[in-house]
C-alpha cells in the first residue's frame, strides 16, 4: 500500500521529513507542503516536486492524504492535529504533544472518535546509541540501575532561532519545553517506567524573549530511580551526555555520536551498529500501526505523560516545591 503524505509547516524539521520519504519512496508519497509563507512553501514544494499551499486546512481539503506531517508552532499543534484527525488524517505529530495535558487530553478524544493513528515525533527512542544501551539496560548485565544524569548545554538563544520559541505564549517554554522534553522523555524511557516527582529550579537570562534559558531538575520515577537534567541555553562547550550509573558499572550515552560502558575502570566505548534514520524509523512505525491497527510506542499517553512532567517543572519552579506528577 502507498500513502500519500502532506506536510504542515515548511522549517528545517520538514526538510528531516521529506528527506525520510524519498527513502521510503515504494511506501509514501509526498504531494503536498503548506505554509503562512508563501516563498517558504513555494521553495520547499519545488524542491521535493510537490505543490504548496499557504493554508493547511484548504491542502487537506483538496489533497486528501492518508498522513499529515503537522511541523507547527507548538501552540498549533492542538488545533492542526484535531482538524487532521477530524479529516479522517493519520498524523505524525512533533513533540510536544501539546502545551499543556489538558491539550493532549482534547487532542486524544478527537483521535479516538476519528478512529484515525496519531504518533508523537519522540526521535530518542529510534537513534542508534540511544537504543543499543536500552539493550544493555533490559538484559541486566552491569545490575540495578541507581541514578541517570543528563546534561546538555548549547547556545539556545542563537540568532538562526526562530523567535516563536522565545515567546512562552507560542513555545510553551524555552530550553526545558524544546531540549528538556527530549531528556525527560530520554530518562523515563531508559529508565523503564514513568516520572512521579519532579523538583526544579530555572533561570531567565536570555538576551530575548521571555523563556528560561536553563534548567537543573530532580526526578525520580515509579521505581525509586533518581535522575538529573542539567541544561544551559547561555553561551559555552557544547554538551550532549547522558551517563547511567549501576550497581554493577556506567553507561554513558553522547546520543547520536558514541556509546561508552564500564564495568569498573576507565569507558571504552563500545561498537553501535547505525540503523536508519529516526525519521525512516517513526515512518515504518507508523505505517505499521496503521496496517496492523495498533498503538505505537511514542502513543498519545506516552506523550502525554512527557507534557506532565515538563509542565510539572515550570510549577516547581514557580512554587518552589517538589510537585507530583
Amino acid at each position: 500500500m502507498k500513502y500519500r503524505l502532506v506536510v504542515v509547516g515548511a522549517g528545517k524539521i520538514a526538510f528531516a521529513h521529506l528527506e525520510a520519504i524519498k527513502l521510503l519512496k515504494q511506501q509514501l508519497v509526498p504531494v503536498a507542503v503548506a505554509d503562512l509563507l508563501e516563498e517558504r512553501a513555494q521553495e520547499l514544494a519545488a524542491a521535493y516536486g510537490i505543490r504548496p499551499y499557504t493554508d493547511y486546512k484548504e491542502m487537506v481539503e483538496r489533497e486528501k492524504p492518508d498522513i499529515v506531517i503537522i511541523t507547527l508552532p507548538h501552540f498549533l499543534h492542538k488545533e492542526a492535529a484535531i482538524y487532521c484527525a477530524n479529516q479522517g488524517c493519520h498524523v505524525l505529530l512533533e513533540k510536544p504533544m501539546a502545551l499543556t495535558v489538558l491539550e493532549c487530553d482534547e487532542i486524544i478524544a478527537a483521535v479516538h472518535s476519528s478512529n484515525v493513528k496519531l504518533m508523537v515525533g519522540h526521535t530518542q527512542h529510534y537513534i542508534s546509541e540511544n537504543r543499543k544501551a536500552k539493550q544493555i539496560i533490559e538484559q541486566g548485565d552491569l545490575g540495578q540501575l541507581v541514578m541517570i544524569n543528563d546534561s546538555r548545554h548549547t547556545d539556545y538563544f542563537n540568532q538562526e532561532r526562530p523567535g516563536w520559541f522565545l515567546q512562552k505564549e507560542l513555545s510553551g517554554g524555552g530550553i526545558i519545553t524544546n531540549l528538556g522534553s527530549h531528556s525527560v522523555d530520554k530518562i523515563q524511557w531508559l529508565g523503564g517506567t514513568k516520572i512521579k516527582k519532579v523538583k526544579a529550579s530555572l533561570s531567565f537570562h536570555g538576551p530575548r524573549g521571555n523563556v528560561e534559558g536553563s534548567g537543573l531538575v530532580f526526578l525520580e520515577n515509579e521505581s525509586g530511580t533518581p535522575s538529573t537534567i542539567s541544561q544551559s541555553g547561555y553561551r559555552g562547550a557544547p554538551r550532549n551526555e547522558t551517563e547511567l550509573l549501576f550497581t554493577g558499572g556506567m553507561l554513558m550515552v553522547q546520543t547520536g555520536q558514541a556509546l561508552f560502558i564500564s564495568k569498573g575502570g576507565a569507558y571504552e566505548q563500545i561498537s553501535v551498529e547505525k540503523e536508519d534514520s529516526p525519521f525512516v524509523q517513526q515512518f515504518l512505525e507508523l505505517m505499521t500501526c496503521i496496517e496492523c491497527d495498533q498503538e505505537p510506542e511514542c502513543s498519545m499517553k506516552y506523550s502525554r505523560s512527557i507534557v506532565a512532567v515538563t509542565n510539572a517543572i515550570y510549577v516547581s519552579h514557580e512554587l518552589k516545591i517538589e510537585v507530583i506528577v
